[in-house]
Protein backbone atom coordinates (compact mmCIF):
# COMPACT_ATOMS: atom_id res chain seq x y z
CA UNK A 1 0.00 0.00 0.00
CA UNK A 2 1.46 3.37 -1.00
CA UNK A 3 1.75 5.77 1.96
CA UNK A 4 -0.18 9.04 1.78
CA UNK A 5 1.62 12.36 2.32
CA UNK A 6 0.85 16.05 2.19
CA UNK A 7 4.02 17.49 0.66
CA UNK A 8 4.54 21.04 1.85
CA UNK A 9 6.09 23.07 -0.99
CA UNK A 10 5.69 26.50 0.56
CA UNK A 11 2.49 28.40 -0.05
CA UNK A 12 0.58 25.18 -0.79
CA UNK A 13 0.86 21.43 -0.47
CA UNK A 14 0.55 18.53 -2.90
CA UNK A 15 -1.35 15.36 -2.02
CA UNK A 16 0.87 12.36 -2.70
CA UNK A 17 -0.12 8.72 -2.83
CA UNK A 18 -3.71 8.85 -4.01
CA UNK A 19 -2.45 8.95 -7.59
CA UNK A 20 0.98 9.15 -9.19
CA UNK A 21 2.16 12.66 -10.03
CA UNK A 22 4.09 13.18 -13.26
CA UNK A 23 7.08 15.53 -13.37
CA UNK A 24 7.87 16.72 -16.90
CA UNK A 25 11.50 17.50 -17.73
CA UNK A 26 12.63 20.70 -19.45
CA UNK A 27 16.40 20.81 -20.01
CA UNK A 28 17.57 24.30 -20.95
CA UNK A 29 20.98 22.92 -21.87
CA UNK A 30 23.03 22.26 -24.99
CA UNK A 31 24.38 18.91 -23.76
CA UNK A 32 21.87 16.87 -21.72
CA UNK A 33 22.12 13.20 -22.67
CA UNK A 34 18.43 12.82 -23.56
CA UNK A 35 17.51 15.99 -25.44
CA UNK A 36 20.56 18.24 -25.39
CA UNK A 37 20.03 21.43 -27.36
CA UNK A 38 16.40 20.85 -28.31
CA UNK A 39 15.08 23.37 -25.78
CA UNK A 40 18.16 25.53 -25.22
CA UNK A 41 16.41 28.62 -26.56
CA UNK A 42 14.08 30.16 -23.89
CA UNK A 43 11.16 30.36 -26.29
CA UNK A 44 11.54 26.71 -27.24
CA UNK A 45 11.87 25.74 -23.59
CA UNK A 46 8.69 27.64 -22.72
CA UNK A 47 6.80 26.05 -25.60
CA UNK A 48 7.98 22.60 -24.50
CA UNK A 49 6.93 23.25 -20.89
CA UNK A 50 3.48 24.39 -21.98
CA UNK A 51 3.14 21.29 -24.14
CA UNK A 52 4.04 19.07 -21.18
CA UNK A 53 1.37 20.80 -19.09
CA UNK A 54 -1.14 20.22 -21.87
CA UNK A 55 -0.14 16.54 -21.73
CA UNK A 56 -1.16 16.58 -18.02
CA UNK A 57 2.20 16.98 -16.31
CA UNK A 58 1.66 17.88 -12.64
CA UNK A 59 5.07 19.51 -12.14
CA UNK A 60 7.56 21.03 -14.59
CA UNK A 61 11.22 20.45 -13.68
CA UNK A 62 13.51 23.04 -15.27
CA UNK A 63 17.28 22.56 -15.32
CA UNK A 64 20.15 24.55 -16.74
CA UNK A 65 23.13 22.22 -16.30
CA UNK A 66 23.69 18.67 -17.47
CA UNK A 67 24.78 16.09 -14.90
CA UNK A 68 25.16 13.31 -17.45
CA UNK A 69 27.92 10.72 -16.83
CA UNK A 70 31.35 12.27 -17.30
CA UNK A 71 30.20 15.84 -16.72
CA UNK A 72 32.22 18.06 -14.43
CA UNK A 73 30.19 19.82 -11.78
CA UNK A 74 30.87 23.22 -10.27
CA UNK A 75 31.16 22.72 -6.53
CA UNK A 76 30.92 25.55 -4.06
CA UNK A 77 34.07 26.98 -2.53
CA UNK A 78 32.61 25.96 0.82
CA UNK A 79 33.62 22.34 0.08
CA UNK A 80 37.02 20.75 -0.25
CA UNK A 81 35.93 19.24 -3.58
CA UNK A 82 35.86 22.50 -5.53
CA UNK A 83 36.41 21.92 -9.24
CA UNK A 84 35.09 24.38 -11.78
CA UNK A 85 36.68 22.96 -14.95
CA UNK A 86 34.18 22.96 -17.85
CA UNK A 87 31.33 23.57 -15.40
CA UNK A 88 28.35 25.86 -15.79
CA UNK A 89 28.72 28.92 -13.56
CA UNK A 90 25.93 30.21 -11.34
CA UNK A 91 25.42 33.25 -13.58
CA UNK A 92 25.23 31.17 -16.75
CA UNK A 93 22.81 28.71 -15.18
CA UNK A 94 20.60 31.59 -14.04
CA UNK A 95 20.66 33.14 -17.51
CA UNK A 96 19.36 29.87 -18.90
CA UNK A 97 16.57 29.08 -16.47
CA UNK A 98 15.21 32.29 -14.91
CA UNK A 99 13.62 33.62 -18.14
CA UNK A 100 11.92 30.25 -18.65
CA UNK A 101 10.63 30.05 -15.06
CA UNK A 102 9.35 33.62 -15.17
CA UNK A 103 7.69 33.19 -18.56
CA UNK A 104 6.07 29.89 -17.59
CA UNK A 105 4.75 31.34 -14.35
CA UNK A 106 3.31 34.28 -16.28
CA UNK A 107 1.67 32.03 -18.87
CA UNK A 108 0.38 29.46 -16.36
CA UNK A 109 0.34 31.04 -12.88
CA UNK A 110 -1.15 27.93 -11.28
CA UNK A 111 1.53 25.51 -12.49
CA UNK A 112 4.01 23.89 -10.09
CA UNK A 113 7.64 24.44 -11.08
CA UNK A 114 10.69 22.59 -9.81
CA UNK A 115 14.24 23.76 -10.41
CA UNK A 116 16.88 21.11 -11.05
CA UNK A 117 20.03 22.52 -9.47
CA UNK A 118 22.64 21.70 -6.85
CA UNK A 119 23.69 25.34 -6.38
CA UNK A 120 22.19 27.23 -3.44
CA UNK A 121 22.37 30.64 -5.14
CA UNK A 122 20.56 29.31 -8.21
CA UNK A 123 17.93 27.66 -6.02
CA UNK A 124 17.27 30.94 -4.24
CA UNK A 125 16.85 32.96 -7.44
CA UNK A 126 14.66 30.28 -8.99
CA UNK A 127 12.30 30.20 -6.00
CA UNK A 128 12.14 33.99 -6.06
CA UNK A 129 11.20 33.78 -9.77
CA UNK A 130 8.29 31.42 -9.12
CA UNK A 131 9.60 27.89 -8.62
CA UNK A 132 8.31 26.05 -5.54
CA UNK A 133 10.54 22.97 -5.41
CA UNK A 134 14.31 22.48 -5.51
CA UNK A 135 15.40 19.18 -7.06
CA UNK A 136 19.01 18.63 -5.97
CA UNK A 137 20.72 15.63 -7.58
CA UNK A 138 23.58 15.85 -5.09
CA UNK A 139 21.52 15.19 -1.98
CA UNK A 140 22.25 18.76 -0.77
CA UNK A 141 25.99 17.91 -0.62
CA UNK A 142 27.79 19.54 -3.54
CA UNK A 143 27.03 23.00 -2.21
CA UNK A 144 27.24 23.09 1.58
CA UNK A 145 25.05 26.21 1.62
CA UNK A 146 22.09 24.28 0.25
CA UNK A 147 20.55 22.89 3.48
CA UNK A 148 20.48 26.29 5.17
CA UNK A 149 19.22 27.94 1.97
CA UNK A 150 16.35 25.45 1.71
CA UNK A 151 15.44 26.08 5.33
CA UNK A 152 15.28 29.80 4.65
CA UNK A 153 13.32 29.42 1.41
CA UNK A 154 10.67 27.17 3.01
CA UNK A 155 10.12 25.44 -0.35
CA UNK A 156 9.68 21.83 -1.32
CA UNK A 157 12.89 19.84 -1.77
CA UNK A 158 13.85 16.61 -3.53
CA UNK A 159 16.91 14.99 -2.00
CA UNK A 160 18.39 12.69 -4.61
CA UNK A 161 21.08 10.08 -4.01
CA UNK A 162 24.25 10.17 -6.09
CA UNK A 163 27.38 8.10 -5.56
CA UNK A 164 30.27 10.47 -6.16
CA UNK A 165 30.29 13.04 -8.96
CA UNK A 166 29.59 12.49 -12.68
CA UNK A 167 33.27 12.54 -13.66
CA UNK A 168 33.93 9.73 -11.14
CA UNK A 169 31.08 7.37 -12.02
CA UNK A 170 32.95 5.20 -14.51
CA UNK A 171 35.58 4.32 -11.89
CA UNK A 172 33.44 3.69 -8.81
CA UNK A 173 33.76 0.25 -7.20
CA UNK A 174 30.57 -1.82 -7.02
CA UNK A 175 28.43 -1.49 -3.91
CA UNK A 176 28.11 -4.57 -1.72
CA UNK A 177 24.35 -3.92 -1.51
CA UNK A 178 23.25 -0.83 -3.43
CA UNK A 179 19.81 -0.64 -1.79
CA UNK A 180 21.23 -0.79 1.72
CA UNK A 181 23.85 1.82 0.83
CA UNK A 182 21.32 4.21 -0.70
CA UNK A 183 18.96 3.90 2.27
CA UNK A 184 21.78 4.47 4.75
CA UNK A 185 23.15 7.51 2.96
CA UNK A 186 19.73 9.06 2.41
CA UNK A 187 19.14 8.80 6.17
CA UNK A 188 22.50 10.42 6.88
CA UNK A 189 22.07 13.22 4.36
CA UNK A 190 18.53 14.09 5.41
CA UNK A 191 19.70 14.36 9.02
CA UNK A 192 22.03 17.17 7.91
CA UNK A 193 19.14 18.95 6.23
CA UNK A 194 16.88 18.55 9.27
CA UNK A 195 19.59 19.90 11.57
CA UNK A 196 19.92 22.92 9.25
CA UNK A 197 16.23 23.65 9.75
CA UNK A 198 14.60 22.08 6.70
CA UNK A 199 11.19 20.75 7.78
CA UNK A 200 10.54 17.07 7.31
CA UNK A 201 7.23 17.61 5.50
CA UNK A 202 9.02 19.58 2.76
CA UNK A 203 11.37 16.74 1.72
CA UNK A 204 10.98 13.93 -0.81
CA UNK A 205 13.56 11.25 -1.66
CA UNK A 206 14.86 10.05 -5.03
CA UNK A 207 17.20 7.01 -4.98
CA UNK A 208 19.00 8.36 -8.04
CA UNK A 209 18.83 5.73 -10.75
CA UNK A 210 21.95 5.93 -12.89
CA UNK A 211 23.71 8.46 -10.67
CA UNK A 212 26.87 6.59 -9.73
CA UNK A 213 25.17 3.21 -10.11
CA UNK A 214 26.45 0.59 -12.53
CA UNK A 215 24.08 -0.83 -15.14
CA UNK A 216 23.47 -3.89 -12.95
CA UNK A 217 22.87 -1.89 -9.77
CA UNK A 218 19.82 -0.11 -11.16
CA UNK A 219 17.73 -3.28 -11.24
CA UNK A 220 17.93 -4.03 -7.49
CA UNK A 221 16.92 -0.41 -6.90
CA UNK A 222 13.84 -1.00 -9.03
CA UNK A 223 13.05 -4.49 -7.77
CA UNK A 224 13.32 -3.42 -4.14
CA UNK A 225 11.99 0.10 -4.57
CA UNK A 226 9.29 -0.52 -1.96
CA UNK A 227 12.02 -0.86 0.70
CA UNK A 228 12.56 2.90 0.51
CA UNK A 229 9.16 3.36 2.18
CA UNK A 230 10.98 2.36 5.38
CA UNK A 231 12.47 5.87 5.34
CA UNK A 232 8.97 7.41 5.60
CA UNK A 233 9.35 10.12 2.98
CA UNK A 234 7.58 10.60 -0.36
CA UNK A 235 9.42 8.85 -3.17
CA UNK A 236 10.41 10.21 -6.58
CA UNK A 237 11.89 8.06 -9.32
CA UNK A 238 13.51 9.03 -12.60
CA UNK A 239 14.66 6.44 -15.12
CA UNK A 240 13.60 8.22 -18.29
CA UNK A 241 15.69 7.09 -21.30
CA UNK A 242 18.65 6.11 -19.10
CA UNK A 243 21.52 3.92 -20.22
CA UNK A 244 20.57 0.83 -18.25
CA UNK A 245 17.27 0.77 -20.14
CA UNK A 246 19.09 1.14 -23.44
CA UNK A 247 21.28 -1.83 -22.55
CA UNK A 248 18.33 -3.99 -21.45
CA UNK A 249 16.63 -3.56 -24.83
CA UNK A 250 19.83 -3.74 -26.88
CA UNK A 251 19.73 -5.43 -30.26
CA UNK A 252 22.66 -7.10 -31.99
CA UNK A 253 24.91 -6.15 -29.11
CA UNK A 254 24.23 -2.42 -29.48
CA UNK A 255 22.43 -0.39 -26.81
CA UNK A 256 19.14 1.10 -27.96
CA UNK A 257 19.35 4.70 -29.11
CA UNK A 258 17.98 7.30 -26.69
CA UNK A 259 15.01 7.96 -28.98
CA UNK A 260 14.15 4.23 -28.90
CA UNK A 261 13.98 3.91 -25.11
CA UNK A 262 10.43 5.17 -24.57
CA UNK A 263 8.77 1.76 -24.23
CA UNK A 264 11.50 0.48 -21.94
CA UNK A 265 11.17 3.64 -19.87
CA UNK A 266 7.43 3.13 -19.48
CA UNK A 267 8.00 -0.45 -18.33
CA UNK A 268 10.41 0.69 -15.61
CA UNK A 269 8.16 3.57 -14.55
CA UNK A 270 5.16 1.26 -14.29
CA UNK A 271 7.16 -1.18 -12.16
CA UNK A 272 8.15 1.66 -9.82
CA UNK A 273 4.56 2.85 -9.46
CA UNK A 274 3.48 -0.69 -8.54
CA UNK A 275 6.28 -0.62 -5.96
CA UNK A 276 4.94 2.63 -4.51
CA UNK A 277 6.57 5.59 -6.28
CA UNK A 278 4.67 8.81 -5.57
CA UNK A 279 6.14 10.86 -8.44
CA UNK A 280 7.69 9.96 -11.79
CA UNK A 281 10.19 12.32 -13.44
CA UNK A 282 10.05 11.78 -17.18
CA UNK A 283 10.65 13.22 -20.63
CA UNK A 284 7.68 11.37 -22.14
CA UNK A 285 4.78 12.83 -20.22
CA UNK A 286 1.84 11.66 -22.30
CA UNK A 287 2.97 8.03 -22.21
CA UNK A 288 3.79 8.21 -18.50
CA UNK A 289 0.39 9.71 -17.66
CA UNK A 290 -1.43 6.84 -19.36
CA UNK A 291 0.82 4.22 -17.77
CA UNK A 292 0.38 5.80 -14.34
CA UNK A 293 -3.41 5.77 -14.63
CA UNK A 294 -3.40 2.05 -15.35
CA UNK A 295 -0.81 1.27 -12.67
CA UNK A 296 -2.71 3.36 -10.12
CA UNK A 297 -5.88 1.44 -10.92
CA UNK A 298 -4.05 -1.84 -10.37
CA UNK A 299 -2.41 -0.76 -7.10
Amino acid sequence: MRPIFEWNIGHRSLSLGKRTLIIGVVNVTPDSFSDGGQHFDPERALAHALNLLNESADIIDIGGESTRPGATVHLSQATSLANSKSAVSESEELERIIPVIAALKKARPECVISVDTYKAAVARKAIEAGAEIVNDVSGFRWDQRMPKTLAELKCGAILMHARGRPDEWHDLPPASDIVVQVKRELRDWVDVALMAGVKRDRIAFDPGFGFGKSFEENYPLLKRFDEFHQLRYPLVMGVSRKSFIGRAIAQNGKDAAISDRVYGTIAAETAAILKGAHMIRTHDVRAAVDAARVADAVS
